[in-house]
């Protein structure tokens, strides 16, 4: 039987959600990771708590106020229709946003800890050295914590490729646009087309199994404080 044309076209726009979001959260996500990691504000407690809200909240609620922010009486939707861009609800970028919020802890808690089990010492030898500060992220910092980028990566496109309650409520289902592997295996599994459904549903199976595998792999110590937390 195999992938019908639209299996294959949910696939490929899942794949490309989820590497714009990975992207976008590595660009966002370091530096709330890196604040995290360093500062003693007495605002860490309620801004980690904020980034970790995804890990606990249905993400149709999630997606509820996400809709009403981005809609067109929103703050965001107002201030996208006054740049012209229109409304995000329903579209890909849309998506992308709701994404990188709903996925943020994923990536932003590995690179927190790899930072924190860094310490201060590598980074005051560097500054008697007089390296500056961007020489010393990216000369000490960044090799340091590669195992959690690396870990904050793999789950961050994973647990994209997942989504399905976000999906639903901000990009509906339509198909080239919003219609991701998740909303595309519900309606085959809604037309009773079991067959196709299965199709899709071991190439997810898979997909898990191959992101596991990685994980433990590529840094076996961090995956498992990843997925135990």
């Amino acid at each position: 039987m195999g992938f019908s044309e639209a299996d294959l076209n949910a696939i490929w726009l899942t794949l490309r959600l989820a590497s714009t979001t990975t992207i976008l959260l590595l660009l966002i996500g370091t530096p709330i990771a890196w604040w995290l990691a360093r500062t003693p504000s007495k605002w860490k407690g309620p801004i980690a708590a904020l980034v970790a809200l995804p890990l606990v909240l249905p993400p149709v609620v999630l997606g509820f106020y996400l809709l009403i922010a981005m809609g067109p009486n929103g703050p965001i939707g107002q201030l996208t229709q006054s740049l012209g861009l229109g409304t995000l609800p329903f579209t890909f970028w849309g998506l992308v946003v709701a994404s990188v919020i709903y996925s943020m802890p994923f990536v932003v808690q590995p690179i927190q800890n790899a930072i924190e089990a860094i310490g201060q010492r590598p980074l005051e030898v560097a500054a008697t050295l007089r390296a500056g500060p961007w020489d010393r992220f990216f000369s000490i910092v960044v090799p340091l914590a590669k195992p959690g980028f690396i870990t904050g990566s793999i789950l961050g496109f994973a647990h994209t490729v997942g989504e399905f309650g976000v999906v639903l409520m901000i990009g509906g289902n339509i198909p080239g646009e919003t219609q991701v592997v998740s909303m595309q295996l519900y309606d085959h599994v809604e037309a009773l087309q079991y067959g196709q459904a299965h199709w899709l549903a071991a190439a997810l199976m898979v997909f898990s199994f191959l992101v596991l595998l990685a994980l433990y792999t590529l840094n076996p110590s961090a995956a498992k404080r990843t997925l135990s937390s």
